[in-house]
């Protein structure tokens, strides 16, 4: 059969609500929805849910191989408020302000239960020593210390991150109602109603079979869009990437065939990477304060610093946006002082 798809077994399937990935989204849609579905069943209303992802969620997603940071987590003394201000500067005030206070309200409740269910985080002691996820402190949810690399940022032991994560997810849903190696391909319209969904269609990556759901409602949250421009990296680089090489863009382009605006799409995220380097760039940067350099070893952000100029108020603050950060990185290889290092020993 290698090769072929022949005529496949048509499975149906038909539930009220349908998860259609397996990375943090679902992950999370899957572990908080049980609840609402429990209520909902003392009120006589017995709803069915599946999750359907193309691989395996313990490792789908984003977060599959691991991250050495969370990159927000409030805590006691900042205020969403100002992490909102925050966001708005980093992306030149091309935000929804209402979501990120929104985000910043209730984001450490997330990072609580992360650590309730077995996520290292590292911690400070009452002197102030740094001590990593493994040696057993005060949670952050009874008062415990995190260590941040930055003002927002706060430093995980992440390689199981998403192990764990999928794990509570597993025993909130129940195995029966999870399906993996099905690839999700196509949005299903209802015949009587074109603007509404009525289902999707997948193929599983195991065995000889198409199935089709059918729902009344769906979360679509298969990931973003990797590798749309090809990468500058040459030699043992080539082709390495954060984010997963995976992602094809369906979640964009399913939702776009079956005639869905796309909305809050104007911010593009293309980051700018170092010769044989792709991270954790965070730690790097916020933690141990590495500098970045061009080819000579001059740090760009201060040859080009009055290019900030141009641009206020988002040049001027004290971390300037990450866009204008890049806009100086590539003027450096424009000009021929590439590739651009991280100084990683002075």
């Amino acid at each position: 059969m290698a090769g072929e798809f022949g005529n496949p077994e048509v499975i149906e399937e038909s539930v009220d609500i349908l998860l259609i990935g397996g990375g943090m989204a679902c992950c999370g849609t899957g572990y908080e929805i049980m609840r609402w579905m429990d209520a909902a069943k003392k009120d006589g209303h017995d709803l069915t849910v599946k999750l359907v992802d193309k691989a395996a969620m313990d490792r789908s997603g984003a977060v599959a191989q691991g991250l050495s940071a969370i990159n927000t987590y409030i805590g006691s003394e900042q205020d969403p408020a100002d992490y909102a201000r925050m966001v708005s500067n980093d992306l030149m005030g091309i935000t929804r302000d209402d979501l990120a206070y929104d985000l910043g309200r209730h984001v450490d409740e997330s990072v609580h239960l992360f650590e309730e269910w077995g996520l290292p985080i590292w911690k400070l002691d009452e002197n102030g020593e740094r001590f990593d996820g493994s040696k057993g402190m005060t949670p952050l949810a009874d008062g415990g210390k995190p260590v941040r690399s930055g003002k927002w940022q706060i430093m995980i032991n992440g390689e199981s991150y998403k192990w764990i994560v999928a794990e509570a997810a597993k025993k909130s849903l129940g195995m029966e109602n999870i399906e993996e190696r099905i690839f999700i391909v196509k949005l299903i319209n209802d015949k009587n109603d074109p603007s509404r969904i009525a289902g999707a269609v997948g193929f599983s990556t195991r065995d000889h079979k198409v199935v089709i759901y059918t729902a009344k409602a769906i979360l679509l949250a298969a990931g973003g869009c990797v590798n749309i421009f090809r990468p500058r990296s040459v030699g043992e680089g080539t082709g390495r990437a954060w984010y997963p090489v995976w992602n094809a863009g369906s979640t964009y382009s399913m939702a776009a065939e079956a005639g869905a605006e796309l909305t809050l799409m104007e911010n593009r995220f293309v980051p700018t990477r170092f010769k044989d380097g792709y991270g954790p760039v965070g730690a790097w940067f916020l933690l141990f304060k590495a500098k970045a350099t061009n080819a000579f070893g001059e740090v760009y952000m201060d040859r080009n610093k009055e290019m900030l100029n141009d641009y206020p108020p988002y040049g001027q603050a004290a971390v300037p946006a990450s866009c204008l950060r890049n806009h100086l990185m590539l003027k450096e290889m424009k000009e021929g002082r590439g590739p651009i290092y991280m100084d990683t020993v002075t």
